[in-house]
């Protein structure tokens, strides 16, 4: 199995190229799944001077087998389920509670270490790219859709480097625009189709998310200015 990208940033660049008719317009912004898709947001929000921020979303993993997601929380107070996983496993309602209330204090903690106390991006009436280093169940984007739905967006973009062909697929349905660069078959874990996969630091994050403020705030300045002299 070769490797799509190098790293992150790689991914970024080439789906940037993609989503270049969005660039420069002031309804659009960037809302990135950390910690892996901000590296990939932050690339795409600068090639389109838009702004970039997070999303953040908390999956709920079974007990004892964390990484089979039975669920998962974002911002906003959504709650999506898996019901597949949850029925098969005859999983309660209880145990779902309780493993939402331990993942809401991180999704709380990382919001606020982030966005360095700074409010979150204003979305209504505005198109939203939703963007994750990669797709495999599509719990965590599901739960952003849905969260960001509450939010009245003009519309959701989602988009990402690399998803499992079906998970891509049943996106189409979900939201008004879908951009999967690849969709291997079959589908193993984001991180194989990617030549470097670092975690991604939660410093590594907030740097991101303040150079992209800085960088538009510069360019509004700019254009700005240009106005000002017509």
């Amino acid at each position: 199995m070769a490797d799509l990208f190098s790293d992150r940033t790689e991914a970024g660049q080439i789906l940037a190229t993609r989503l270049r008719y969005l660039a420069d317009r002031p309804d659009v912004v960037v809302l990135a799944l950390p910690r892996g898709g901000v590296p990939v947001g932050f690339e795409v929000a600068e090639e389109l001077h838009v702004p970039l921020d997070i999303f953040v979303v908390r999956k709920l993993g079974v007990p004892g087998h964390e990484e089979l997601a039975m669920g998962a929380i974002a911002s906003g107070g959504i709650r999506v389920v898996n019901e597949k996983v949850v029925d098969m496993l005859g999983i309660s309602e209880q145990l779902i509670m309780q493993a939402a209330e331990q993942e809401w204090s991180e999704l709380q903690r990382r919001e606020m270490l982030y966005r360095n106390g700074k409010p979150p991006a204003h979305i209504q009436g505005k198109i939203a790219i939703l963007i994750d280093d990669g797709l495999a169940t599509g719990a965590s984007m599901r739960a952003a859709v849905l969260a960001l739905r509450q939010q009245r967006p003009a519309g959701i973009i989602v988009a990402v480097p690399v998803a499992a062909p079906e998970t891509c697929a049943a996106f189409e349905t979900e939201v008004e625009q879908t951009v999967c660069l690849e969709t291997p078959e079959p589908f193993y874990a984001v991180g194989l189709y990617y030549r470097h996969f670092p975690q991604v630091s939660d410093e590594e994050v907030r740097e991101m998310i303040n150079q992209c403020a800085e960088d538009v705030a510069t360019m509004g300045a700019h254009s700005h200015g240009a106005n000002g002299e017509i």
